[in-house]
């Protein structure tokens, strides 16, 4: 089911602006120096167990035979290359966190980490440095050089040779939470949150997944921003959370999406 109507726009606020954004990965650089690199910085959505629920609801999508964790050179496509493991693009990517917690959990494919912060892609370089020195240490296998970190205003610019044919898996965990929280408008007049799903979509590899997470918006209100008449994301599964009642309505936290790429135009 499409939607024609968007949701309400929330009003501005502060978290809606580069500024804040720099200004919090500023500290939380210099936290990661002071602290040894023991204080990797906020965990998006940690109260509401987020990313452990993103891995573990992607990790059941590959026993489902869904997504491909590992790379199989023995597997030949015909034209003779072997099968691929899932890629990921992950959209405001922060410290880098999730990407992370992906490659330890045995996650092999393509990964690619963007912000619109310049100081936040400074900030998961350095995480990685130190992740893979700490590795060295105990001469565990490097499986963090090739995931990449580069600064991307998605409504702003356009990505680069990175993004080949797009990606398996686009994930966002609250980057569209804070655009909808920014004043801005575009060339047209519209709130930039507008544009967001236009600009996500070719990110996604036809028949990929974005799968979004929001604390402000609830599941029909992102299924109103994206599963849209004309568009090409189409609502496919949800993330279960706790939820809970207050003045005789049921609710969640946070709620996580997983939008499909038709195959097609």
């Amino acid at each position: 089911m499409t939607s024609s109507t968007a949701p309400a726009h929330l009003d501005p606020s502060a978290l809606g602006t580069r500024a804040y954004w720099d200004s919090a990965y500023e500290r939380e650089i210099a936290n990661h120096t002071d602290s040894g690199a023991a204080d990797e910085g906020t965990v998006w959505f940690a109260d509401a167990g987020a990313e452990e629920r993103v891995c573990g609801f992607l990790e059941d999508w590959a026993d489902e035979g869904r997504l491909v964790k590992e790379k199989d050179d023995g597997d030949m496509d015909e034209e003779g290359e072997g099968q691929q493991a899932t890629s990921f693009l992950d959209l405001g990517t922060g410290n880098g966190h999730l990407l992370f917690a992906l490659r330890d959990d045995g996650w092999e494919g393509r990964m690619v980490g963007v912000d619109y912060s310049a100081r936040s892609v400074e900030l998961a370089r350095q995480i990685q440095e130190a992740r893979k020195k700490e590795k060295n240490k105990d001469d565990e296998e490097q499986e963090l050089d090739d995931i990449m970190f580069e600064e991307l205003d998605i409504l702003d610019s356009a990505p680069g040779v990175w993004l080949r044919d797009g990606f398996d898996v686009v994930i966002d965990k609250g980057t569209f939470d804070a655009i909808s929280l920014s004043g801005e408008t575009d060339a047209q007049g519209r709130r930039v949150c507008e544009g967001y799903r236009e600009r996500v979509e070719p990110l996604v590899k036809r028949g990929g997944v974005l799968l979004i997470t929001s604390c402000n918006w609830t599941a029909d209100e992102l299924k109103g921003w994206f599963e849209v008449e004309g568009g090409e994301l189409v609502y496919e599964d949800a993330i279960r959370y706790p939820s809970f009642t207050f003045g005789g309505k049921t609710g969640q936290q946070v709620c996580s999406l997983a939008f499909r790429r038709k195959a097609a135009a």
